[in-house]
């Protein structure tokens, strides 16, 4: 249990730049708190005490402003940064060095029956705000952006950004050369159009 906390702590301040030391840490820090409750919440929900399960995680959701089902699977080194406002779902499972942000959202999309939420592997950054729903899988070593939407997989070592969220990148390389600075105006598209289609009648009408 001890070793599992000085793991907790020292991710914290490698991933924090504003962490000043481990007693800050241990008493302040809301994330931290909230994974402390949840590792033990979740021991009673697999000993099927679950109203004390139950009655951890809520307080815990009180004190802290994050909300983690006490039936939620999570693996070493989970560090959640602010964290207000994040909510975890039942059948959520979250690997091992995984980080998340404030206004995260790992839920179900009200379709699914049994397995709902997300699978989160090793090494997943998920920015704030972002919303993964469902029953699917967010691959090793991948990032999802602020305000991201993710309906669907995630292959590894990919970063999603958008809504519904798409992968721009992939291994290091670019998949998708779209940015906010250079989307195709849809005006200018169709004026394009327009013009093709005067200068094909023109044509016409100079064959006549």
């Amino acid at each position: 249990m001890f070793k599992q906390l000085r793991e907790d702590i020292a991710c914290v301040k490698d991933r924090d730049p504003a962490a000043r030391s481990a007693l800050e840490i241990l008493l302040l820090y809301p994330g931290l708190k909230a994974i402390r409750l949840h590792r033990l919440a979740n021991k009673f929900y697999k000993k099927k005490l679950f109203f004390a399960a139950r009655w951890l995680s809520q307080r815990a959701s009180k004190k802290t402003g994050i909300e983690i089902h006490p039936a939620v699977e999570v693996g070493k080194r989970f560090f959640i940064d602010h964290g207000t406002g994040v909510v975890i779902g039942e059948t959520a499972v979250i690997g091992d060095d995984v980080t998340i942000y404030q206004g995260v959202t790992l839920g179900g999309t009200g379709k699914d029956t049994g397995k709902r939420h997300p699978t989160i592997g090793n090494n997943v950054m998920i920015g704030a705000g972002a919303k993964i729903l469902g029953p699917l899988v967010i691959g090793d070593n991948s990032r999802i952006a602020a305000g991201a939407v993710v309906l669907a997989d995630i292959p590894p070592n990919s970063t999603a950004v958008g809504v519904p969220a798409r992968v721009v990148k992939r291994d290091g390389v670019r998949v998708d050369d779209l940015d906010q600075v250079h989307v195709p105006d849809p005006v200018a598209q169709e004026i394009a159009r327009l013009e093709n289609e005067i200068n094909i009648l023109k044509s016409q009408q100079e064959v006549k």
